[in-house]
């Protein structure tokens, strides 16, 4: 099946649409995204792409109708159709080469301006080419998108600044602590903000400088060999607070962790409380020689970057709609390419028909205006004839005619 007598789809659930449970259910392992390309293949589906993340799955591509796509990711996923159709979105035609190019500006992510989904789209598109299943339609749009999604982060700001309260720690510590990297940093608590955390850290921080601790020891354990960092079970949680430079708390506690107690008054400490409930006493604050910062000052610079990102949408969506003008037009100009170079080929068997017959015969005469004239009878005569054969050609085809050559 190609995109001849057929729509090009995108279908999918995302998000926007569904919460982390639903969406799950149809998410791919990569041995079913496999499994599924195989599918398309032996079914004639010759220009499909499927991208499957925490935050969306879409299955992108030329059938007769959507439900042909649905009922192949279902096919391969935990999902039934039926759950689908409550939950999922689609496009069809522009609107769906629209949404594959604002995917990869970023516009479209949970986290506006997040271009993690870049490398998602390339890895897809490298899996749906190595199985056969890309045409010329799809290389083309895939390639005008990652044009689009340079240009969205070369000339706006979509993805300048933080988006997140652990990233934004980190910013925080890069922008005002002198000397960050080689100093100690202790991180409290494993969860999901402190794990985010402690990924961010090894990319500014010598790692035998990192210590993890978490109430559940085998968790921050396996992290911390992952990451090639240093774990400390929860019993030394004193210890490792007083002898820290920057104590970064993310735990759910419903008491305080970091106390006067156990910090250490007579060096310089930043304790950075990303916890609700707070984590740390707020009689901490007042020694002279510790800095606390609290979620909601991280918070803070957060949603600054977040307004400010929003801004950046109509630009974006400007160079969105550009691109999908572009590929439009490549596509209207494939159209008549066949038309063109069928034309092309007529004349020139036209013209050597000519130069044959006048080569034979060797006429005296201008040669030149000889041949000229036969070309152009021979031409105008097969138009006269298509005419003569067709009385009911619409007059706006001898309209574009006159056009063309007047």
């Amino acid at each position: 099946m190609s995109e001849t007598n057929n729509t090009f789809f995108t279908i999918g659930i995302s998000y926007k649409t569904a919460d982390v449970v639903t969406r799950s259910n149809y998410s791919l392992t990569s041995e079913k995204h496999h499994e599924l390309l195989l599918d398309a293949k032996s079914n004639n589906l010759t220009d499909l792409m499927v991208i499957s993340t925490c935050n969306r799955t879409e299955i992108i591509g030329f059938a007769q109708n959507k439900s042909v796509l649905t009922e192949l990711l279902c096919k391969y996923t935990f999902g039934d159709e039926a759950t689908f159709l409550n939950y999922s979105f689609s496009f069809e035609g522009n609107h769906a080469i629209e949404h594959f190019i604002k995917l990869a500006t970023g516009v479209d992510s949970q986290i506006l301006g997040d271009y993690e989904i870049v490398g998602q789209l390339k890895s897809s598109f490298n899996k749906s080419k190595e199985q056969g299943v890309i045409s010329s339609f799809l290389e083309r749009l895939f390639n005008i998108t990652l044009q689009a999604s340079k240009e969205v982060k070369n000339t706006t700001s979509l993805s300048s600044g933080t988006t997140s309260v652990s990233y934004s720690t980190i910013q925080y510590i890069k922008e005002n602590i002198a000397n960050y990297s080689s100093l100690n940093l202790l991180i409290l608590g494993i969860g999901k903000m402190g794990e985010s955390t402690a990924r961010n850290s090894v990319k500014h921080f010598y790692k035998n400088n990192i210590v993890l601790i978490n109430r559940d020891n085998s968790k921050s354990e396996k992290l911390s060999k992952e990451l090639e960092v240093v774990n400390s079970n929860y019993s030394n949680i004193d210890k490792e607070i007083a002898k820290a430079d920057i104590v970064i708390v993310a735990t759910s506690s419903s008491k305080a962790l970091v106390t006067t107690e156990n910090i250490n008054k007579e060096k310089k400490q930043w304790i950075f409380d990303l916890s609700v409930p707070k984590n740390v006493e707020l009689s901490v604050s007042d020694n002279k020689n510790t800095t606390v910062v609290d979620v909601d000052e991280l918070s803070s610079r957060t949603i600054t970057t977040l307004d400010n990102r929003k801004k950046q949408i109509p630009l974006v969506e400007s160079i969105v709609n550009n691109y999908k003008n572009e590929f439009i037009e490549w596509l209207s100009f494939r159209k008549i390419t066949p038309a063109i170079n069928h034309l092309k080929k007529s004349l020139e068997q036209i013209k050597n028909d000519a130069l044959e017959i006048y080569s034979k015969e060797h006429l005296g005469g201008d040669t030149k205006a000889d041949i000229s004239n036969y070309l152009i009878d021979k031409i105008v005569s097969k138009y006269a004839v298509y005419l003569k054969e067709n009385t009911g050609v619409d007059k706006s085809e001898l309209i574009q005619v006159e056009q063309i050559f007047k």
